[in-house]
């Protein structure tokens, strides 16, 4: 399930007409798309503040039998106030939706250093695992495990503190069973404990700790301790905690983590011995708290309003505009890590993840028909909608049917951004598919002057 509260976008909240509202909040455009729910870029209309909202189906979470889960969920995370964790506001529903207002964080993803920096320097790696440590340690003691600790879910605020996005929303379906243990498998595979691919049920907080550790190495590595693009031979490496410290980690790191990384999780350390740990109490820092009353009449309101028609709000649409929505100044720059403006236009391939954007000169009509003229010979089915766009696959990959969403913003008059979004499928498969998508839109993307020279002078030494 995708979270909200990512720094991949601004609201396209600058167009004067097409908008939504619902209650105080105007609606912007989507920041990412799960089974389940949609996150879009929001304002608070009464006090300018930008939010994220993550809107959830009715009809799908009836469906699969999640009402009680996620009113369990939602309750939880509104009592939540920690500083590394994302902070819910409010929630609220129509007749067809549920609308869960949440904090939105435009510092980038925590691996954006990476990708850009590449490794970090040990005594930086450990601040953010003590914020890290902090978030999971916190969140645990209240019952509450993300069960889906991943790059994309760690973020950074304009401050460069560490937030942990989607926390107890991760796994929405998954219910404890008599045991007490989880036993649906999920996660991203390189992140995920041996005991939760095992599939014979599993402690959340265990589970949740390995993954802490994976992320550790990754900062401190530049890489992962388990890659392997075989699915069997990558479990096989995980079962064994089959890895390698590289020359450069201290004694105390290297200790700490092959402590953590320790495939047997009765004897794996825990949270409560890591804050003990020489290693890890290096410059640490007690977390500080806000101290705030909760209420959660929203939320017994919201789920008990099914004959209340005073408790739902209504999703109110203006007409859709004849032009791509418009990209203020504000929202441009919150397209970057923070006010990184380089990182607007991403063009390494090392910088695609889920999803990357690009910038054209041409006509909003000229892209979309290069675009659907470069897909098609793919084997993707396009669905348009005015200036957003829908390729899916007709063959299933390793995670079924990759899905792309399109969507073009006017940022001035004469210049476009592109933004290309995975909605479903493999990751991997959609770095793939951006690649050869890409080769057949070289006409249409907009070069800066010195990206041609640099070109050029290549071309040349070629030659």
């Amino acid at each position: 399930m995708v979270m909200a509260s990512r720094s991949s976008g601004g609201g396209g909240i600058g167009s004067s007409t097409g908008r939504t509202r619902v209650g105080r909040y105007e609606l912007g455009r989507t920041l990412g798309e799960g089974t389940f729910a949609k996150v879009k870029f929001a304002k608070n209309l009464e006090t300018g503040e930008n939010v994220a909202i993550k809107i959830l189906d009715k009809e799908k979470v009836l469906k699969h039998k999640m009402i009680g889960q996620i009113k369990r969920e939602i309750s939880t995370m509104k009592l939540i106030r920690h500083p590394n964790v994302i902070r819910m506001y409010e929630v609220m529903a129509s007749k067809t939706k549920i609308y869960i207002v949440m904090e939105f964080v435009n510092g980038g993803e925590l691996f954006d250093k990476i990708a850009t920096r590449g490794r970090l320097k040990e005594d930086e790696a450990r601040t953010y695992f003590h914020q890290l440590i902090n978030a999971v340690d916190y969140c645990h003691s209240r019952g509450v495990y993300h069960r889906d600790l991943k790059p994309e879910n760690l973020l950074l605020d304009a401050k460069g503190v560490l937030k942990v996005s989607d926390f107890g929303l991760s796994a929405l379906p998954q219910q404890v069973r008599e045991d007490g243990l989880l036993h649906t498998t999920c996660g991203t595979p390189n992140y995920v404990a041996p005991e939760v691919i095992n599939d014979k049920g599993y402690d959340g907080a265990k589970a949740d700790l390995w993954s802490c550790g994976v992320i550790l190495f990754v900062l401190m590595a530049g890489y992962l301790p388990f890659e392997e693009s075989n699915l069997v031979t990558l479990y096989k490496k995980i079962f064994k905690a089959d890895f390698s410290t590289p020359p450069w980690f201290s004694s105390g790191a290297k200790k700490l983590i092959k402590r953590i990384l320790d495939p047997n999780p009765l004897t794996r350390i825990t949270i409560a011995e890591i804050l003990e740990n020489d290693w890890f109490k290096k410059g640490y820092k007690l977390p500080v708290f806000e101290r705030e009353d909760v209420n959660l009449d929203d939320i017994d309101a919201i789920f008990n309003a099914a004959t209340d028609s005073s408790n739902l709000v209504v999703e109110r649409r203006e007409e859709r505009p004849s032009t791509p929505v418009t990209m203020n100044a504000f929202e441009l720059i919150s397209t970057s890590q923070g006010l990184n403006l380089s990182s607007i236009f991403e063009k390494q391939m090392g910088l695609v993840k889920r999803e990357t954007r690009f910038a054209s000169k041409c006509p909003a009509n000229e892209i979309i028909a290069k675009i659907e003229q470069a897909a098609a010979p793919m084997g993707f089915d396009v669905k348009k909608n005015n200036y957003k766009m829908k390729l899916h696959g007709e063959k299933s990959g390793r995670k079924g049917h990759l899905s792309v969403a399109t969507e073009i913003l006017e940022v001035a008059p004469s210049l476009h951004m592109v933004e290309l979004r995975k909605t479903g499928g493999d990751t991997l498969e959609f770095h793939k598919f951006y690649k050869n998508l890409s080769t057949g839109l070289k006409d249409i993307v907009w070069k800066t002057t010195g990206e041609i020279k640099e070109e050029a002078n290549e071309g040349a030494q070629v030659s």
